[in-house]
């Protein structure tokens, strides 16, 4: 498998004198897919995980929305979804708003498969997280509040006047 390109950060200089921006991407960048091999470990898709983790918290979503807030394709949704039907773990439902539309619902067959699997895989995702120390939980902490807020929050034009504070990179 490789390590995802940080062997070419390394022309930055050794990690440990990166500006945080760098290290959080580093990070961000090295995250994703050793999550979803966690999950896989267990048995299900990470998609499909993540999916009915979201239904079970606010079901009844339109698939563009689930789409949206898992950060994939509307086709990647379609897929997942195609197969959760087949498996009885999610149910699609007309929209009561616009007869065109379709609704996802989590099945009780969905929630038993949550509910067999989160322990495990929080289990594992908690062990691979567990790298602060508590003296640094609180600023870590803040730090990542404050930095989804400003991601949150930034100008999505390519015309923003403000300068960059710092080069973070």
């Amino acid at each position: 498998m490789g390590n995802f390109g940080i062997d070419d950060l390394k022309l930055y200089g050794p990690m440990e004198e990166w500006p945080v921006g760098r290290l959080f991407a580093a990070a961000s960048r090295l995250a994703g897919p050793v999550v979803w091999r966690i999950v896989e470990k267990h048995g299900i898709s990470p998609a499909g995980y993540f999916l009915l983790r979201l239904l079970i918290v606010e079901d009844g979503l339109r698939p563009g929305e689930v789409a949206k807030r898992l950060h994939v394709t509307p086709a990647t949704v379609t897929s997942v979804v195609d197969t959760l039907e087949r498996n009885g773990h999610v149910r699609r439902e007309p929209s009561f708003r616009d007869r065109r539309g379709v609704m996802l619902r989590i099945t009780d067959a969905g929630r038993e498969l949550l509910a067999e699997k989160s322990e495990s895989i929080g289990r594992d995702l908690g062990r691979l997280y567990d790298v602060v120390g508590e003296d640094d939980v609180e600023a870590v902490r803040r730090f990542l509040l404050r930095l989804i807020e400003r991601l949150e929050n930034y100008p999505n034009d390519d015309n923003d006047d403000e300068e960059a504070e710092g080069d973070g990179a």
